[in-house]
């Protein structure tokens, strides 16, 4: 079998288009990213699942449905009762424990999130890791300002996140 990749689709969530545009002006970019009427523009979370004959790497998690029901109304977390990248691994006849690496780019909640069970599902068994078989990798200098993150981004954060991952070593 060849290396197969293959795109999933997660929870998405919506933000404030000035912020996420910066100082493009609006009239540039709500045509094709229209807001909503609090100003804030759909997001997709995607992440990549890498198939070779040995092994199955997801790249990414998006933000998953972790978050308590009025942070995720905040930050407008769509379908925030549906885990929907587990969801459509299942959809794809991928089990969560045959992931076998989860690559991250860094450990924001929106690339990290997906990591992390439901809040539904946490709030019975506790906050889990959801790919019980994967080894993780982050850059060291990512995975360190997750522990001791600058003011500016700290709410961007898991704390918790950051405690599973080093129990899963």
């Amino acid at each position: 079998m060849p290396i197969k990749i293959t795109e999933i689709l997660g929870n998405g969530q919506r933000l404030d288009g000035g912020a996420m545009f910066g100082n493009v002006p609006r009239a540039m970019w709500e045509n094709w990213a229209p807001p909503d009427e609090n100003g804030r523009i759909e997001l997709n979370c995607r992440a990549m699942l890498i198939e070779t004959p040995e092994l199955k790497i997801l790249c990414e998690t998006g933000i998953g449905a972790f978050f308590e029901p009025k942070m995720a109304k905040r930050f407008g977390v769509q379908n925030s009762n549906d885990h929907l990248l587990i969801n459509n691994l299942k959809q794809l006849n991928v089990s969560l424990e045959e992931i076998d690496y989860v690559i991250l780019s860094h450990l924001h909640f929106d690339h990290a999130g997906g990591l992390l069970n439901s809040y539904v599902e946490a709030q019975e068994t506790g906050m889990k890791l959801v790919f019980p078989s994967a080894k993780f990798l982050v850059g060291r200098t990512a995975f360190e300002r997750a522990k001791s993150p600058h003011q500016r981004d700290r709410a961007s954060f898991i704390p918790e996140l950051q405690v599973l991952l080093e129990e899963s070593e």
